[in-house]
């Protein structure tokens, strides 16, 4: 009976071995022609709540910002209670004055970058009707946040905040074809609505396309190496492994944007395999706009807390996650910068 033991800790030893052999096999980021105007990102729940961390962290790398089922930026405060009420169920409702307050000085001394680099962005904020999870007031109070920037900082008439919260589903990321999990939240999260959110996402953000969208994607969707990214070799509680999807455009060394699609809690490749990567519906929007879309991924823990492989919106990776010394938000800007954004001064 004593060998049972033995057997499955040599059993899990080889698993490890394994994993730590598929991770080395992960290449680095491709080199693109990144053109530094066409950058933005989007993310569905945790991963709402980290795209608006990357856009107010930095404003002047983040033209455009598509936060789906997600709330304002700071909400949490660093606290796991407030996020999983006032941040999640809106009891009490977040305060939008003091988070807009609190965002321009978190810019006036540095910790972000200058909110003036907004003047020109936009903003989309999508959330359903039947959202049981995240209530649509947090939605509601996360385009508040917006709004008011624009009208309390100066030289922020230009910033566009489109808030598209009537359609009815549920805290999901609608797809363009039809089924019967519009109304629920069920793993992989991509309810069937007969609405195409990631076209929705592109237009918001990229204006309208070249030419239409194909059937189907034509370029190619690749793994690269997370851990080859990590800021000062600190661990950024991510996978070891990502993806990133490479339209013909980007291939062929034409210049090329990029938007960061940030998964949701539960949803990454770990839970739900390559659905949000490859059934979310970017890849095809990606070739028509010659936009390259990462995929980071991140990874569940114990210690620290996050079981769900959530981003950090309430601080797990310590009190500076939503501001630009936080790790996984270092961790964006490395990616970036290695897919081949040019580094400013």
């Amino acid at each position: 009976m004593r060998s049972i033991p033995l057997l499955r800790a040599l059993a899990l030893g080889l698993a490890l071995c394994a994993g730590m052999a598929a991770a080395e096999d992960a290449p680095p980021l491709p080199k693109l022609r990144v053109d530094p105007a066409r950058v933005a990102v989007a993310g569905l729940s945790s991963g709402a709540y980290m795209a608006t961390q990357a856009q107010i962290a930095y404003p002047d790398v983040f033209h455009g910002a598509a936060i789906v089922a997600g709330g304002p930026y700071g909400c949490a405060g660093g606290s796991l209670q407030a996020a999983l009420g006032s941040c999640m169920k809106g009891t009490p409702a977040p305060d939008v004055d003091a988070l807009v307050a609190a965002a321009r000085q978190r810019a006036a001394d540095g910790r972000n970058g200058p909110l003036a680099a907004l003047a020109r962005a936009k903003v989309y904020l999508l959330h359903g009707k039947d959202d049981a999870l995240v209530a649509p007031a947090v939605a509601e109070a996360g385009a508040r946040f917006y709004t008011q920037l624009r009208d309390t900082v100066p030289g922020l008439t230009g910033l566009q905040v489109h808030d598209d919260g009537g359609r009815a589903f549920a805290h999901n990321l609608p797809v363009a074809g039809q089924g019967d999990d519009c109304d629920k939240s069920v793993s992989p999260y991509l309810g069937h609505c007969g609405f195409d959110a990631a076209g929705a996402i592109f237009a918001e953000l990229y204006g309208r396309p070249p030419h239409a969208a194909g059937a189907a994607p034509r370029g190619e969707l690749r793994r690269f190496d997370q851990d080859a990214l990590r800021p000062d070799g600190k661990d950024a509680f991510l996978a070891a492994e990502g993806y990133v999807y490479l339209p013909p455009d980007c291939l062929a060394g034409k210049r090329c944007g990029v938007l960061v699609a940030l998964h949701g809690c539960k949803q990454n490749a770990d839970a739900v395999g390559e659905a949000f990567v490859k059934d979310a519906g970017f890849n095809r929007w990606a070739d028509a706009y010659g936009v390259a879309v990462i995929y980071p991924q991140t990874r569940a823990s114990l210690a620290p807390l996050n079981p769900q492989a959530c981003w950090d919106w309430w601080g797990y990776s310590g009190a500076d996650y939503d501001t630009r010394q936080g790790v996984q938000l270092r961790w964006l800007l490395a990616a970036l910068h290695a897919l081949g954004l040019p580094a400013t001064r």
